[in-house]
């Protein structure tokens, strides 16, 4: 028997509770891993108060990201003893995710844990921390360098947004870092943005070319927020775009990419393949244990239900690490 997080609706209504499960209840998949840790994502969130429509299927595991070791395998890649880690692929969504005691997952989707990582470090990076490193790494193939300008980070009180401004930082850029929670400032700074911009000043409809400033832009965000990060890059910058805090549409122009030549690097943490993951794990490893105790504090799997909500109100920074044998 193992507890789990389950999400049903079996009634109509979404139900969350903290389930005692036997192993025959996992899905007929290759490995079965022993969970460490856990952690909670914004994706996550809105699936466990039933605020997106991001299950595709009930009951539900959710959790998204998942560190731990091999229990037991059907698949040469891994054997018992193995210390492994998963994020995306539809786990939480599609297949039962990681905010358990058990998890059973194709071996398509695992990954060895890299050297320099323990399981609650990567679960302190955590899809969150992995999605800035893409943004970095996508920047980085733009010709994007230490010395290029200010890199605006959107959403910097969020993991993405924690996570950008202590990579970047740590690699020499100068970060600007912008936030509706402008009490966060001090720990911004702490993280390593050089100054803090009130999110007002992006958040609202504005011009489709305004005054050049970013040489580059990790945005979090989306909505007109994205739009006036791309209406203010310079001339050749990038703006690497990953998520959609304030909505899906993007209410901009053509004019910085035609006019500047600026381009928006659109960014996908849940399917990108082996070759990136591991180079984009490979370089956490060595810049990620740093900068996780300055983001993230340890819940336990009972805690997260109210966690999530806070979550979507805008009442956590930093990411949770979640011990999911703490219940």
């Amino acid at each position: 028997m193992f507890k789990a997080l389950l999400l049903d609706n079996s009634t109509g209504k979404l139900q969350v509770s903290i389930a005692a499960l036997d192993d025959a209840a996992l899905p007929d998949e290759e490995v079965t891993v022993r969970v460490a840790y856990s952690t909670i994502n914004y994706k996550d969130a809105l699936a466990i108060t039933g605020s997106g429509p991001i299950v595709r299927q009930f009951p539900m595991v959710p959790g998204i990201d998942l560190a731990g070791e091999v229990e037991s395998s059907r698949h040469p890649a891994f054997k018992p003893g193995d210390k492994v880690l998963l994020n995306g692929h539809g786990v939480g969504e599609r297949h039962w995710g990681g905010l358990a005691q058990r998890a059973r997952v194709s071996a398509a989707w695992l990954q060895k844990l890299p050297d320099g990582l323990t399981a609650r470090d990567a679960m302190a990076i955590g899809t969150a921390g992995y999605t800035a490193m893409l943004c970095v790494l996508a920047l980085e193939r733009h010709g994007v360098a230490p010395g290029s300008g200010e890199v605006l980070v959107t959403g910097a009180n969020g993991g993405v947004g924690s996570f950008a401004i202590g990579i970047l930082s740590a690699l020499g850029h100068t970060v600007v870092a912008s936030t509706g929670r402008t009490e966060s400032a001090e720990r911004l700074k702490a993280l390593g943005a050089a100054s803090v911009v009130h999110r007002s000043s992006l958040g609202e409809a504005g011009k489709p070319l305004q005054k050049e400033r970013w040489a580059a832009v990790v945005d979090s965000v989306g909505s007109h927020t994205l739009a006036n990060a791309c209406a203010q890059t310079r001339y050749g910058g990038a703006v690497a775009a990953c998520g959609m805090a304030q909505g899906l549409d993007f209410p901009a122009s053509v004019a910085p990419f035609i006019l500047r030549g600026v381009a928006l690097l659109g960014v996908d943490s849940v399917q990108a393949p082996r070759a990136l993951r591991e180079q984009t794990w490979s370089r956490l490893a060595r810049v990620g244990p740093a900068l996780v105790e300055g983001i993230a504090r340890e819940i336990g799997l009972a805690e997260v239900p109210a966690a999530a909500d806070r979550l979507l109100k805008g009442g956590i920074a930093g990411r949770l690490v979640v011990d999911v044998n703490k219940v």
